[in-house]
C-alpha cells in the first residue's frame, strides 16, 4: 500500500448509515404530512414585474398588499432594488394587475407596471409531472451508465446515493417551508450532477485498487481508496460552497432558493459519496473477482 495515511472511513459505517436512515425517515415522513410550498411555477398564479424610480421596501410592499386584501403574496426584488416582481398564486385573474397596481400607487409614488405573465394550473402541473419524470430519468441512466462503466453493484449503490440526497435536499424543503419552484428544481437535478461526479471519481479509485493490491480485504481497499479522494472531494467541496455562498448573500433573493439547495445537496452530496455508495457495495459483497475482467495482452504474473 501508498505511503498516504489511510482513514478508517467505514470502520463507522454502521453509525453512518443510522445516520442516513433517520435523515430519510425525517425527509420522507416530511414530504408524506405537509409536502412541498409549490411555486408559482408549479400551482400556476400571477406575476406582476413593477420598476420604481427609488430603491423600494419590499416588506413594506408585501404588508400593503396583505393590508388590501391580497393573500399571502410574494414580493422580492428582481435584479435592482428598484425592479420588483410579485407573485400571487391561485386561478390567473386579468384584473389582478390592475387592482395591485393601484394599491401600489396609494401613497402617491411612481410606479411601472413593465409585465404581468399568467401560468394556469393545468400548466403548473405539466410542469411538475415533467419536471419529476426528468428526474427519474436521469437516475435511471445514471444506474445504466455506471453499470456498463463499473459493475452492476457499483451501479445500485450510486443511485441510492443519488436517491438519498435528492430526498433529503427535498426533506428540508418541506421541513423549513421554503418554497420550491423551477429554479430549485434546477439546483436538483445539479445535486443529482454534482454528486454523481463525486461518485464516479470515487469508484473509478475503488475498482483500480481492486486490481492492484492483491492482498487486502474490500474494507481496506475502500479505506484506502477514499483516503486516495479525500482531499480531491474537500477541495471540491469547499470551491463549491464558497461560490453558492456568494450566490446566497449577493444574488438577490430570486436565487436564494437556489443557491440553498445547492448547498444542502453539494454538503449531503460530499457524504453520501463517502458513506452511501460505499456501504452499498460492502453489503453487496463487492470484491476483486467482480472487477478482475479478463484484458488481451495483460500481465498476470502478479497475481495470488
Amino acid at each position: 500500500m501508498s505511503q498516504l495515511k489511510v482513514y478508517n472511513f467505514m470502520g463507522i459505517r454502521r453509525y453512518a448509515v443510522v445516520f442516513s436512515a433517520l435523515m430519510l425517515i425525517v425527509s420522507s415522513l416530511s414530504l408524506y404530512t405537509q409536502g412541498l410550498v409549490l411555486g408559482l411555477d408549479f400551482s400556476g398564479g400571477t406575476q406582476i414585474e413593477v420598476g420604481y424610480e427609488q430603491p423600494a421596501n419590499v416588506a413594506e410592499l408585501r404588508t400593503k398588499l396583505e393590508t388590501a386584501g391580497f393573500d399571502s403574496p410574494v414580493v422580492i426584488h428582481f435584479g435592482a432594488e428598484t425592479d420588483v416582481l410579485i407573485r400571487m398564486q391561485g386561478e390567473p385573474d386579468q384584473g389582478l394587475a390592475e387592482r395591485v397596481y393601484n394599491v401600489l400607487q396609494v401613497d402617491g409614488e411612481k410606479v411601472e407596471l413593465r409585465r404581468v405573465d399568467f401560468v394556469g394550473p393545468q400548466i403548473g402541473e405539466e410542469l411538475r409531472d415533467d419536471g419529476g419524470l426528468g428526474m427519474l430519468t436521469a437516475l435511471a441512466l445514471v444506474m445504466l451508465y455506471v453499470a456498463i462503466r463499473f459493475q452492476l453493484k457499483f451501479s445500485i449503490g450510486a443511485v441510492l446515493a443519488l436517491g438519498h440526497d435528492v430526498i433529503i435536499t427535498l426533506g428540508v424543503f418541506s421541513l423549513a417551508r421554503l418554497e420550491f419552484d423551477l429554479t430549485v428544481l434546477a439546483a436538483i437535478l445539479a445535486v443529482v450532477g454534482y454528486s454523481l461526479n463525486d461518485t464516479i471519481v470515487v469508484s473509478d479509485r475503488i475498482r483500480e485498487n481492486f486490481r492492484k493490491i492483491r492482498k487486502a480485504t474490500p474494507v481496506e481497499v475502500i479505506n484506502e481508496s477514499l483516503s486516495q479522494t479525500l482531499w480531491r472531494t474537500i477541495n471540491t467541496s469547499v470551491t463549491t460552497l464558497l461560490v453558492l455562498l456568494a450566490l446566497f448573500f449577493i444574488g438577490g433573493e430570486l436565487i436564494h432558493n437556489f443557491a440553498i439547495a445547492l448547498m444542502i445537496g453539494v454538503g449531503i452530496g460530499t457524504y453520501s459519496s463517502i458513506y452511501v455508495a460505499a456501504t452499498v457495495m460492502l453489503a453487496m459483497d463487492v470484491d476483486r473477482e467482480d472487477l478482475l475482467e479478463p484484458v488481451e495482452g495483460e500481465l498476470v504474473d502478479d497475481l495470488p
